[in-house]
């Protein structure tokens, strides 16, 4: 149940924000009581940190599965970029979901959705872009500044309302990943 309540609420936060949905209102919109929802949740800061946990942790693994892969660190990093630019609309909108309203909660709450940003997020693409560094395949550079340029590049495509419930065409990922490629690509 917990786990349905969860998905189910994914999508009202990303369709009203945090601040546009009440316990009241997720509880009718998923089909379960009250009661039932505040059993699983405390309120709605701890629903909405789940629903971002979640998101991360999906995100974590498919990196980590990426990173197993014996390919070059290109090859890693253009996989990523697939894997997010194919993910449902919704899926990716948990990304800019977690960046955009994180603001709206505690900062205790705050300080954790961080490291999770960071241990299953950033920092994991840190690290691959870092290898590639190291292994000749990329320039030198500040990995933070590098990530900060791919998000921003895939960031527009985390909205929902930009482009709508399609799929974006293989061409047009393949010139996204190629325009972020050749600008990190050593020599």
């Amino acid at each position: 149940m917990r786990n349905t309540i969860i998905e189910k609420a994914k999508s009202l936060f990303i369709e009203h924000g945090y601040r546009g949905l009440s316990m009241r209102e997720i509880a009718e919109k998923v089909g379960v009581s009250k009661p039932a929802l505040y059993y699983h949740f405390k309120n709605k800061e701890e629903l909405f940190s789940a629903v971002l946990k979640n998101g991360l942790e999906e995100i974590g693994r498919m990196i980590d599965t990426i990173n197993n892969q014996p390919v070059t660190s290109y090859e890693k990093l253009s996989l990523f970029m697939k894997y997010v630019l194919t993910q449902p609309t919704e899926q990716r909108a948990v990304i800019r979901l977690g960046t955009q309203e994180f603001t709206q909660l505690s900062i205790a709450s705050r300080q954790i959705f961080d490291e999770s940003y960071y241990n299953q997020f950033t920092g994991k693409l840190s690290t691959m872009i870092q290898t590639g560094i190291e292994d000749g395949e990329f320039r030198e550079m500040d990995t933070n500044i590098a990530i900060w340029g791919l998000l921003g590049l895939l960031y527009p495509y985390m909205y929902p309302n930009h482009f709508g419930l399609s799929a974006l065409s293989a061409d047009k990922i393949e010139l996204i990943i190629s325009m972020y490629m050749k600008g990190i690509q050593k020599g």
